[in-house]
């Protein structure tokens, strides 16, 4: 037999500016892979030293101080593997996105990201200049190429490495996720092996980071672009990756099929993304738990489920906050999810606060009819109210708004836009119920209704008046949902989503909702980011603008 590499994949979740605590970690876990997997070389995300994204923590005066000593603490331990950290390097008065590889206490090689990503929630040109030299590292007499992250989707860092001879590339990442984006990545990979006619080693952060939501999934890739090893996604992981010398001195390494994680659903991606994303949100910003208002609806049923596999029973609060027009079938619902999930469940009644403010408000509102503004009203007692508690209790208020309701202003400012995470920034009305629906058959085993399915079948409602449904003022959420993936992901105009068979009226009234109530969504909480265009860092229009609706 040839002579072979262990390759340990550290998967890590990592906090963004915890230095000290980052670098903790990538000794620990360097020592255990030695110790438990022999490792020759262990390979950890982008950036590991910092967190990803680090933004403009980036532009700290102590940023290079802290740096270094983080290197220096790594150095002093003389580990015998070959460590490939991810670490801003400033060179005089620029920054650089790079790599450095460690071993017994000295750094053996160092290279700089080539390309660097402006797009989407990426804002790297911002901090980062361009590196442009290969680097290639002789290890057990394989040559090994390394990169990092975007690197990878450009051919040129590729065709760099073969040229020079590579039989071996690793690729260190912190790839957020979107839907699709695993099989986006093995396709990636696929084909970059083969080009490169080498295997990859591709090593993906996990965890959640405000809005972003890194969902691991790191990979082997063999020479012709099969995966042979595949970590699971959405927890940390440190993934032995056995590489083995190619039949002839210049050949490529092989890889031996190995581990294989087993693939999800796309409700399942959908549902530990948000459960991931909820979890590091509270846990890393150090509040207690949470408090969210239970309607007995859809959204803040769905929430309350995420939530409360998130964090545990004993960490989440719900709340309703009956008023006039709250149903029995609200309160039977909320009162029954609660009581399946075992959460602190407490129910005020608005009435009172909603009467005192009306009275406050009575030269105010006299000689006008009820509208929109006494529904808002109600909307703010029960935001005040979750706002007390969060700042009394230590507690992070959830807000339960989907993706469909922001885009179109169905919500209200200061009421139940009024928190710190909308659970449900990027999920659309329909994928709502999809969510649901999974969470009560194939998210566990429990044979409890987590979701009551009285809550499910029933028409969606603010009640914030008598009989109101929302498809007395939203077109039918299938339509709606549809209009808006075409609009506000795919950035289709409204004559081109008219073409498509969609009533014109219709179109341009929803085009124009979305325009109108950007200002709403410039106030509030963030939320996971689950597609390719989600409201908040990869959507950045104009509040005050005078873009007409058209071609």
């Amino acid at each position: 037999m040839g002579q072979q590499i262990n390759v340990v994949m550290a998967q890590l979740n990592l906090l963004v500016g915890d230095i000290d605590s980052n670098t903790s970690l990538i000794i620990e876990v360097a020592k255990k892979a030695i110790q438990e997997n022999s490792a020759d070389i262990v390979a950890y995300p982008e950036l590991a030293l910092t967190g990803y994204p680090p933004e403009d923590l980036l532009f700290r005066p102590s940023l290079t101080i802290r740096i270094e000593k983080a290197l220096q603490r790594i150095r002093d331990e003389n580990l015998s593997a070959y460590l490939v950290i991810g670490y801003p390097e400033r060179v005089g008065d620029k920054l650089f996105n790079a790599l450095t590889i460690i071993k017994n206490g000295k750094q053996v090689a160092n290279y700089r990201k080539q390309h660097l990503p402006n797009y989407q929630v990426f804002d790297e040109q911002r901090y980062f200049d361009k590196g442009s030299d290969v680097c290639l590292l002789e290890i057990a007499g394989q040559k090994v190429a390394f990169t990092i992250c975007e690197d990878m989707w450009e051919q040129e860092p590729v065709m760099q490495a073969r040229a020079v001879g590579a039989q071996l590339m690793i690729n260190i990442n912190a790839s957020p996720y979107h839907i699709n984006k695993l099989s986006e990545r093995q396709a990636l990979l696929g084909s970059r092996s083969v080009e490169g006619g080498f295997p990859i080693i591709y090593v993906n952060m996990v965890g959640g980071q405000d809005e972003l939501v890194f969902d691991g999934g790191s990979m082997a890739v063999t020479a012709t672009g099969e995966c042979h090893c595949l970590a699971p996604s959405y927890e940390e992981a440190l993934v032995p990756v056995l590489v083995r010398e190619g039949m002839s001195p210049d050949s490529p390494c092989e890889i031996p099929l190995q581990q294989i994680a087993p693939s999800l659903s796309l409700e399942a991606q959908l549902y530990q993304s948000l459960v991931l994303g909820v979890r590091d949100y509270t846990n890393k910003n150090k509040f207690k738990g949470v408090v969210l208002g239970l309607s007995g609806g859809i959204d803040s049923a769905l929430t309350l489920a995420i939530a409360t596999d998130a964090l545990g029973s004993d960490r989440v609060q719900a709340v309703m906050m009956p008023f006039t027009f709250t149903s029995e079938l609200s309160l039977d619902g909320a009162a029954q999810q609660a009581n399946t999930l075992g959460v602190d469940y407490q129910k005020i009644s608005i009435e009172g606060i909603y009467s005192a403010f009306m009275q406050a408000l009575e030269a105010q509102f006299v000689n006008t009819d009820p509208d929109v503004s006494e529904q808002n009203l109600q909307a703010r007692c029960r935001g005040v109210l979750l706002m007390a508690i969060s700042n009394k209790k230590g507690l992070l208020v959830l807000t339960t708004g989907n993706k469909s309701e922001i885009a179109v202003g169905y919500s209200t400012l200061y009421g139940d836009m009024a928190g710190g995470f909308d659970v449900l920034k990027d999920v659309s009305k329909t994928l709502v119920y999809s969510l649901a629906r999974y969470r009560n058959t194939e998210y566990s085993s429990e044979a409890a209704e987590i979701i009551p399915q009285k809550v499910i079948d029933r028409p969606p409602s603010a009640e914030l008046a008598p009989d109101q449904v929302d498809q007395d003022s939203l077109p039918p959420y299938d339509v709606l949902d549809r209009i808006l993936e075409l609009y506000v992901e795919n950035d289709h105009s409204a004559a081109a989503i008219i073409e498509q068979g969609f009533d014109e009226e219709t179109v341009r009234r929803v085009l124009r909702l979305v325009d109108l109530n950007e200002y709403k969504r410039r106030q509030s909480p963030i939320g996971v980011r689950l597609t390719q265009r989600g409201f908040g860092r990869d959507r950045r229009y104009p509040i005050t603008n005078a873009w007409p609706l058209g071609e």
